[in-house]
């Protein structure tokens, strides 16, 4: 259940927000003041801030700007001041949003929606990111160990995955067949180092457009290997 801080000094105003938003499926608290809400604000997570502009103690002004500086969360302002100077203001302090009083519930409820389900598609491309190894035509999925090569699935052995995995996670710098060993076969593995040439060969029939002058592999003789960008 999203959670949701109301900021408003107006009891009336705040509580019925708060039933409205609570039949929609929130969990919603209120603050009367800017102070308080602001503690509540930076102490707890919620998903999502009603903040109104004309506040006692703090102003919604000073609680945008405070929350900007370690919170991602929208930002909904709210305020009966119609100038355009204020929506430009409490926009650039980093509001998602400016909502002029008299609202209707239902919009206030459909601007909430709207803003939560941005802010889910953004957090859901960044950790998609983040678990993503992108270098030129050659992407790794982390999380599903699956590597696409110009947005086509190539299947690989998990040994030959560990192996790009490695390279592509350390992209210009050279490492040695008994280096290479090592960390992917491991300390106690029995065997012999040229199984990394092998499997060298092995990810450029896979990776490369042209095994025999491979553009990502490359070959640093006499030292050892190289994941190009």
């Amino acid at each position: 259940m999203k959670r949701i801080l109301i900021i408003e000094d107006e009891t009336v105003i705040a509580e019925v927000e708060k039933d409205y938003l609570e039949a929609n499926g929130f969990a919603v608290e209120v603050a009367a003041s800017g102070d308080i809400g602001l503690q509540k604000a930076m102490d707890e997570p919620y998903d999502l801030i009603i903040l109104d502009l004309m506040l006692p103690k703090v102003d919604g002004f000073e609680i945008c700007k405070q929350l900007r500086q370690s919170k991602e969360i929208p930002i909904l302002m709210v305020s009966a001041k119609k100038e355009d100077i204020d929506k430009i203001r409490g926009l650039g302090l980093g509001a998602d949003d400016y909502i002029i009083k008299p609202f209707s519930l239902s919009e206030l409820t459909a601007r909430v929606k709207a803003h939560l389900a941005r802010y889910d598609r953004l957090i859901g491309s960044r950790e998609q990111k983040q678990n993503e190894i992108r270098i030129r035509g050659i992407r790794i999925d982390q999380l599903s160990r699956r590597v696409f090569v110009n947005e086509r699935e190539v299947f690989f052995t998990s040994k030959e995955y560990d192996l790009l995995q490695f390279l592509m996670t350390r992209p210009n710098q050279v490492f040695s067949k008994d280096h290479l060993f090592e960390r992917i076969w491991g300390l106690d593995s029995l065997g012999d180092t040229a199984a990394v040439t092998v499997y060298i060969s092995k990810l450029r029939e896979k990776i490369e457009l042209n095994p025999s002058k491979p553009q990502y592999i490359e070959t640093i003789w006499g030292v050892g290997y190289r994941f190009n960008l």
